[in-house]
């Protein structure tokens, strides 16, 4: 896979499809840009299409720091800048939408759109915070092994996890988590220390879609609506029966929430 160097890290990407316009893909923690590929195939007879990992995940580059929510900001403003891709369609689930979201109010000019996937605005809660505090040192000293059990619910939704149909896709990413180096601590420190970007929502004026799974847990569906009511003209789309990780539980239904959503801002821009 190329490489960027963005902020001083070299980010890892895929890039796939040769439309005008860009659409750039940021993951979720403790996953990689693999975990859009359905959404990737889906858009690239289209669109330039552009996944990338970020510091630290995937194939990125890890690094001593930076691992806090404004510095993988500013990565991602490089990374768009250095692919020649602005303005871009940018979709961001989860940590890949805590960046996308500083991203549209602060560098407006950047972005075509923003699509929120499984995302939040505020501040992990005080008693999730602790929680997550102390698995993020049973990472730290033992790995993730230990952890599976309890991440599983965090991850993904009941209906995917208990689907048999489905169990080898379960299994697929199971597996990648358990292979996570220890080192993904930073990261996850990263996330979960991050504050709240409420206050800039009013900042955000490109057309916006926020799609949530109605059994998320990490971040329910209480977020994505709040999202929804401050970003001006967002619009919310439910995703039954998924839960956080919704790229990879409803892969079609969001491949095609995304591509209706992209046809109707080019739509407004071309009627501008």
């Amino acid at each position: 896979m190329p490489t960027a160097t963005a902020n001083g890290i070299d980010l890892s990407y895929v890039e796939s499809g040769k439309g005008r316009q860009t659409v750039v893909f940021a993951h979720g923690l403790l996953f990689d840009q693999h975990m859009f590929e359905a959404q990737r195939h889906a858009l690239e007879d289209r669109y330039r299409v552009i996944a990338y990992d970020h510091r630290g995940q995937g194939a990125s580059a890890p690094a001593a720091g930076g691992y806090d929510l404004d510095t993988l900001t500013e990565d991602a403003v490089d990374l768009l800048r250095g692919t020649q891709c602005v303005p871009c369609h940018f979709v961001g689930l989860s940590m890949g939408g805590f960046v996308a979201l500083r991203l549209a109010a602060r560098y407006p000019e950047l972005l075509r759109s923003l699509t929120l996937l499984s995302t939040s605005a505020s501040a992990e809660p005080l008693l999730r915070r602790i929680r997550y505090r102390m698995m993020q040192a049973v990472f730290g000293l033992f790995g993730p092994a230990p952890l599976i059990g309890s991440l599983l619910p965090v991850m993904f939704g009941p209906s995917f996890r208990t689907d048999p149909a489905r169990r080898a896709e379960l299994e697929r990413w199971i597996h990648h988590v358990q292979s996570l180096p220890r080192r993904i601590v930073g990261p996850v420190g990263g996330v979960i220390g991050r504050a709240s970007v409420r206050a800039e929502l009013k900042y955000i004026r490109c057309p916006t879609l926020v799609l949530v799974g109605d059994e998320d847990r990490t971040t329910p569906p209480e977020e994505a609506e709040l999202l929804a009511r401050e970003i001006h003209g967002a619009r919310l789309v439910r995703l039954p029966r998924c839960g956080h990780n919704s790229a990879i539980e409803a892969p079609e239904a969001v491949a095609r929430a995304i591509g209706e959503f992209l046809v109707g801002v080019d739509a407004l821009e071309a009627a501008a």
